[in-house]
């Protein structure tokens, strides 16, 4: 069987360092952090008070009242993004078939606010008042909504599902995506990633666990990858999405063609529930496998887009895995951590990440790392490497290997490349 070419032919956004695509990858660009105190709730009695929120977003403005009751905040950030990257790619557009069109989202949490507040009141009220739930408890919490309501909304009927593999979960989706693409499955799939944890379970869930930064005094500086004095992550929301097309078929309707998907890799590290192996073995496994499954050399790769958390092991085992893989190599590819600006958007992360690979590729610039200060280094990283401290830098990215990690093991990479014909 021939497989088909995929690419990218829309995109869209909802980040702690914009409400847009073009917003976001502006500010990516410029090393603007999305850092901030916490505003969805008092977070003072928190070992970690502060996050990168998604900003000036009302609801209101997007859904009608009766919408809004049925949808967590996850939902309605998966919807915003997929409307941008629907509306990008015109797949509203006559002479499309929405038989032929699915949606493959993720989350990794889901919708948690809506389950704190219900578990909450009941633990509260449930002795005097009985079992006395929201009727759309259910349907706003589970992490497969999302990728209904898109469906739903645009009436999309291909395939519809969402992936969860923790940090993992969209660089999965985008995976899925672009195999049932590629094999025939469906003409164009609208893929990605929501997230909206910044809640008092989600914060405090990450801070017993010793996972979250706690450097109150300095937000913006806070998320600070392959430094020596990093201290764990900063907790992020939003959503990201990209549709995934068949090439002939985006040809044929005038599509606008930002790059093409060429590989995906996935593997676990078999190892630990949180922790990643500390040889980066599981890691190696995945960009081995994506360039495989793309028929390229390590060689071939300009820019990794590094999963990078900022976390004391994780940023060490990445750093090894890269090198292996690469040898050489790898001290000629610009490497880089955007989530030192946006935060880690947990099951959204991957597809953020792929969004800022595909500009990475047709602007021609990489984006940086930035919270890196001279003589902050940690003895176990190589500083040869090219991590883009602090500043953007301009090079011809032909192909672009994208990271992600999750709580479980669960790895996955893509690789995404300039489109020829």
């Amino acid at each position: 069987m021939e497989l088909k070419r995929v690419v990218v032919t829309g995109l869209g956004a909802l980040t702690p360092i914009g409400n847009d695509v073009a917003t976001s990858w502006d500010n990516a660009v410029k090393g603007v952090s999305g850092a901030g105190p916490i505003t969805h709730f008092d977070s003072s009695k928190f070992k970690t008070q502060f996050a990168c929120e998604v900003k000036d977003f009302d609801p209101a403005k997007h859904f009608d009242r009766k919408k809004a009751r049925q949808l967590d905040l996850y939902a309605m950030y998966a919807l915003k993004a997929a409307d941008e990257a629907i509306e990008d790619a015109g797949l509203e557009n006559e002479g499309v078939n929405k038989n032929r069109v699915g949606v493959i989202f993720s989350a990794g949490i889901g919708g948690l606010h809506t389950f704190e507040e219900e578990a909450g009141y009941f633990a509260l009220h449930g002795e005097e008042m009985g079992p006395k739930y929201n009727p759309f408890f259910i349907p706003k919490m589970i992490a497969d909504i999302a990728a209904g309501h898109i469906s739903i909304e645009h009436g999309f009927r291909g395939p519809n599902f969402a992936t969860v593999s923790a940090c993992a979960s969209s660089n999965n989706a985008l995976i899925d995506a672009f195999n049932y693409v590629r094999l025939g499955m469906a003409d164009a799939i609208v893929t990605g990633g929501a997230e909206a944890a910044v809640y008092p379970a989600g914060v405090g869930g990450f801070n017993s666990m010793k996972a979250l930064s706690t450097r109150n005094d300095d937000p913006k500086g806070a998320s600070r990858p392959f430094s020596g004095s990093r201290d764990g992550f900063v907790i992020g929301e939003g959503a990201a999405a990209l549709v995934l097309e068949e090439l002939e078929h985006a040809k044929a309707r005038g599509a606008h063609i930002y790059c093409e998907v060429v590989g995906g890799g996935m593997s676990a590290d078999a190892y630990h529930i949180t922790a990643t192996h500390p040889e980066g073995l599981g890691a190696r496994l995945v960009m081995e496998n994506a360039l495989k499954d793309a028929g390229m050399k390590p060689e071939d790769i300009d820019y990794i887009n590094l999963h990078g958390t900022s976390t004391p092991v994780g940023d060490i085992s990445e750093a090894k895995a890269i090198k292996e893989v690469f040898g050489d190599h790898a001290y000629k590819v610009n490497l880089s951590s955007t989530k030192s600006m946006t935060g880690h958007l947990l099951g959204a992360a991957g597809a953020l990440e792929a969004i800022f690979s595909v500009k990475a590729i047709t602007d021609g610039i990489v984006p940086p790392t930035i919270n890196h200060t001279e003589g902050d280094d940690d003895p176990e990283i190589d500083y040869n490497l090219n991590f883009t401290f602090n500043e953007a830098q301009k090079r011809d990215v032909r192909a672009v290997l994208s990271n992600t990690f999750g709580f479980g093991g669960h790895n996955a990479a893509i690789i995404l490349k300039k489109y020829e014909e």
